[in-house]
């Protein structure tokens, strides 16, 4: 049964698509910042039934209010007629594209009102599909659509008001991503993946994608090869990053980090593999301070082991420990979070990322015994 007819207007695309049903009411908003999946539920939607598709930058309500009442003279079977509006938030706010002529902007108004009054009473021969990267909950528009018809979800990222749980998301991959490309991923390869590459799905699945050719059909991919397959060459070089931090040459680890960047490695998905060894050299430091305020003395071996490293590794671990100095070893956690969190918030915008990495390096490969920037 459709969701909108158990009363659930608004479903997390990692529901929608994981659904076998394809009845969809006549007005679906799919919402949200990961562009794959906006892409994935809008292939899904569109399946069945004639198509026409409009930019919400270029189209005004009068292009379309007769296609919207208008059924296909060639729909035949159960599918229906869908009019999907690309670009939709510029369609509701009257927002021109860049390339359209400046002098013909006054032309161009927005179609809150219009789009509102059509949502409220929809015709039935044909059904509108809604696409935007986002729209605020606030909106009259989005709660009509939540309260009467049906709005996806496309956000990847945790988010339990969103839908997404580290669950539900690691859920996804390991069956929609995976099913996509005829492979079987492990729940840990699947936490790999996101570690090494970040949130993105779409990078997620180009990943998986040829992860698949290291495998028969229905095989299975497991963490071992993620790791050995993703990391390769950038592997290495997000090592010598760590290695030129741990030993306070700031140059040396700009220099690797700049090599990625111009590889097309974007700094969101570079300090997951930047921090997965720092973090658990804050895991083992945050240990020894621990058992230091208890009063206790506790090997740096044993700290480095309930952080994670296995026995090979921690000699390796002390070194890279003593490089960072008590100082920055006590705040790296901190400034771990600060640094993901500024990159996916304030400074989520090209150069201010790579301003906020580089800053985070600077920071760690400092030699100073004071150090600043908190």
């Amino acid at each position: 049964m459709a969701w909108y007819l158990l009363g659930m207007a608004t479903v997390h695309a990692f529901e929608l698509l994981d659904q076998s049903s394809n009845h969809f009411p006549d007005i679906i908003a799919v919402v949200g910042n990961d562009s794959s999946l906006r892409s994935w539920v809008m292939d899904r939607i569109t399946a069945e039934g004639d198509l026409m598709q409009v930019s919400g930058e270029s189209s005004q309500w009068s292009d379309l209010k007769d296609e919207l009442t208008t059924a296909s003279l060639f729909d035949f079977g159960e599918g229906k007629k869908t009019v999907v509006i690309r670009d939709a938030d510029a369609f509701v706010s009257g927002k021109r594209s860049p390339e359209e002529n400046s002098e013909d902007s006054s032309s161009k108004t927005n179609n809150r009102v219009e789009l509102e009054t059509y949502v409220a009473k929809p015709a039935t021969a044909t059904r509108l599909v809604l696409e935007f990267e986002s729209l605020a909950s606030n909106t009259r528009l989005y709660k009509a659509i939540d309260k009467h018809h049906l709005l996806v979800q496309c956000h990847a990222g945790v988010d339990k008001k969103r839908g997404v749980t580290f669950a539900s998301r690691q859920k996804f991959i390991t069956t929609f991503l995976a099913g996509r490309h005829q492979v079987k991923v492990n729940k840990d390869a699947a936490n790999a993946l996101i570690e090494l590459l970040g949130e993105e799905l779409g990078m997620l699945d180009s990943e998986i994608a040829k992860l698949a050719l290291y495998r028969d059909p229905n095989g299975v991919v497991d963490e071992s090869l993620v790791r050995e397959v993703v990391t390769g060459w950038q592997g290495k070089t997000v090592w010598q990053i760590n290695e030129a931090i741990a030993s306070g040459n700031a140059a040396e680890a700009l220099k690797h980090l700049d090599k990625l960047m111009s590889g097309g490695q974007p700094p969101i998905a570079l300090l997951p593999q930047i921090a997965w060894s720092l973090r658990r050299l804050g895991v083992a430091s945050a240990v020894v301070h621990h058992s230091e305020r208890l009063g206790r003395r506790i090997r740096e071996e044993d700290a480095l082991s309930r952080a994670g490293f296995p026995t090979h590794e921690t000699s390796q671990a002390k070194s890279h420990l003593r490089g960072l100095r008590r100082d920055r070893a006590k705040k790296l956690l901190a400034w771990l979070l600060d640094a993901d969190l500024r990159l996916k918030g304030t400074h989520s915008r090209p150069w201010l990322d790579r301003f906020m990495l580089e800053h985070l390096i600077i920071k760690l490969s400092s030699r100073s015994t004071e150090t600043r920037g908190n």
